[in-house]
């Protein structure tokens, strides 16, 4: 029982591993190229990022805690709702190499279309296990569309540079 505040802890600070070690590496990239991107008037603004995702990585962190909870630790009842999670939380973290570090929009969309559908998955597998769990997700799977469609606008307003060419 008294160790369990360490496990609430590392589950919750999971997810922001990869989100921090995400910008660490990219965030150069962002005043360079990002800026200078076509986006759609409703981009939320640059502030605006680490805020949601501080919020969405401890909701989601928390959430996998109490699944983990609630299936008794690593048991086998847990492979299928914590290894969507972390198939996800794997590909969350890829988004940002791929957008940022390669400038690979396309791959950045195949990457968040196969995490919208990994999301959605974890949130039903999660839903007949805690029902809380399932609802912290609920801000995550709205921003993750919200980031969807402008990856999409930002795909085709900004078509890929062909090699040789100049900017």
């Amino acid at each position: 029982q008294g160790r369990m505040w360490a496990y609430t802890v590392g589950f919750t600070v999971l997810p922001h591993v990869g989100g921090f070690l995400g910008w660490i590496i990219n965030r150069k990239e962002i005043p360079v190229w990002y800026e200078k991107l076509k986006k759609p008037s409703w981009c939320p603004p640059r502030k605006i990022f680490p805020v949601a995702w501080t919020v969405l990585y401890t909701g989601m962190g928390y959430a996998s805690y109490l699944i983990w909870n609630d299936l008794g630790g690593c048991s086998s009842k847990a492979i299928v709702p914590l290894g969507l999670y972390g198939a996800q939380l794997a590909l969350n973290w890829a988004w940002p190499p791929f957008f940022f570090g390669a400038r690979n929009l396309k791959m950045a969309l195949i990457d968040i279309l196969c995490l919208d559908s990994l999301a959605i998955g974890t949130v039903c597998s999660w839903y007949r296990i805690n029902k809380i769990a399932t609802l912290l997700m609920v801000p995550y799977l709205g921003w993750l569309a919200m980031a969807t469609c402008l990856t999409i606008h930002i795909w085709k307003d900004n078509p890929e540079q062909k090699p040789g060419k100049s900017e």
